[in-house]
């Protein structure tokens, strides 16, 4: 049973008064592209999207997941920046894009794993996973147990740099997916990203991610591109403490991925923003506790509640909170009570837990008594049985 409370939550609950008028904001860009996505990476938010769960040949957006795992093996201690890989022959004959390493030297690690962000060689790609897992073969099944993982359901690899196969393919939401688990994931090995040249054997290389020079939100992420691919960019920025991911398959030329993903990027940035409603273990309310060691206790969320909506539409969210009618101890701290919903006019934007933010141990005989009898009284009479007295 749950009894309505209207609560104001004064950092942002304002009067009633609608205002959904003044928020105008266009059609999303309609891109000349196979598929497109962009979304908020803190919430997930979807702004725009075209096809995102196609499945297309991702090219060398491919090495996106090949550099995750290089990072996730750096992080769990198997593998280190300045551990040497020795180059095989299938490294060194790799064509493509490549990094220019060559058969029977030894490289290291740290090298090949920007060879394979800023300069998208072939090469390494190859020579790391041989390393890794013995065979590029054996890599892929590592690749796909990841993708399984992170969820990314529509996504099977067969190699490590995106050779075109019927077989290699993914889609724009998969791709967007992972890039959130490589920024949350491995920050610091993030950072590469952002790395506009890399020199190897005395070629210098520039990042083929042109919006690094173009966009000062942007700090990555990996191009593409193949035949059967077209040019890909899958691009991320940051801005007022809001990030945005954007992931653009099949356009026509270099220059029609990057620009093509600075209108989604344009876009999002212009029209939506992303804010902080509450934080985890925050007390929204203080409510009445029977049969406990103690007769108040504070109701919160479990995790920061975090929302990306229309700019300006701030001033006309409205909260409601729904607790149970009686909270009886004994209680464990997250156990949840009650809801708190968020909307903005007649949508539900957000939907979640109220949760005890601390445990209340149950009193002994007397005291459970004594709260039962006052609480049939005060339910008799009309009373509230969550006001704190």
């Amino acid at each position: 049973m749950f009894i309505r409370l209207i609560a104001v939550i004064a950092i942002f609950l304002v009067s009633a008064t609608a205002r959904s008028a003044d928020i105008i904001i266009p059609a999303p860009p309609q891109l000349a592209a196979s598929g497109y996505l962009l979304l908020d990476a803190s919430t997930g938010k979807v702004l725009v999207e075209h096809n995102s769960r196609q499945r297309l040949p991702p090219a060398s957006l491919t090495k996106i997941m090949t550099s995750y795992i290089i990072s996730e093996e750096m992080d769990r201690g198997r593998l280190s920046e300045d551990d040497e890989v020795e180059i095989s022959v299938k490294a060194w004959r790799m064509g493509g894009s490549r990094m220019f390493i060559r058969e029977g030297t030894r490289v290291k690690v740290g090298d090949l794993l920007r060879g394979i962000v800023i300069q998208s060689g072939n090469d390494a790609s190859v020579a790391m996973a041989e390393h890794i897992a013995g065979s590029e073969d054996q890599f892929a099944d590592m690749m796909n147990q990841h993708a399984m993982r992170l969820g990314m359901t529509d996504t099977h690899f067969v190699n490590a740099t995106g050779w075109p196969s019927e077989d290699h393919y993914t889609t724009a939401r998969d791709l967007a997916t992972l890039t959130i688990a490589l920024i949350n994931d491995h920050p610091t090995h993030y950072d590469i990203y952002s790395e506009k040249y890399f020199t190897y054997n005395d070629i210098r290389q520039p990042n083929r991610n042109t919006l690094l020079w173009k966009n000062p939100a942007v700090d990555g992420v990996k191009t593409g591109h193949t035949e059967a691919a077209g040019y890909c960019l899958v691009a991320s920025a940051k801005k007022d403490g809001m990030r945005l991911i954007s992931v653009v398959m099949g356009t026509r030329s270099e220059e029609a991925r990057a620009s093509e993903s600075q209108k989604l990027l344009t876009y999002g940035f212009r029209y939506f923003e992303t804010m902080n409603l509450y934080k985890a273990n925050e007390s929204l309310s203080k409510v009445r506790v029977w049969s406990g060691n103690r007769n108040a206790l504070d109701l919160g969320v479990a995790e920061d509640v975090q929302l990306t909506l229309p700019r300006g539409a701030k001033d006309q969210l409205s909260a409601r909170l729904d607790i149970d009618s009686v909270i009886k101890a004994p209680i464990n701290s997250g156990t949840s009570l009650g809801k708190l919903t968020v909307s903005l006019g007649d949508e539900v934007v957000y939907e979640g837990s109220l949760v005890a933010l601390t445990p209340v141990e149950e009193a002994g005989f007397f005291a459970r008594l004594w709260d039962a009898i006052a609480l049939f009284f005060l339910q008799l009479m009309g009373g509230d049985p969550l006001k704190v007295p």
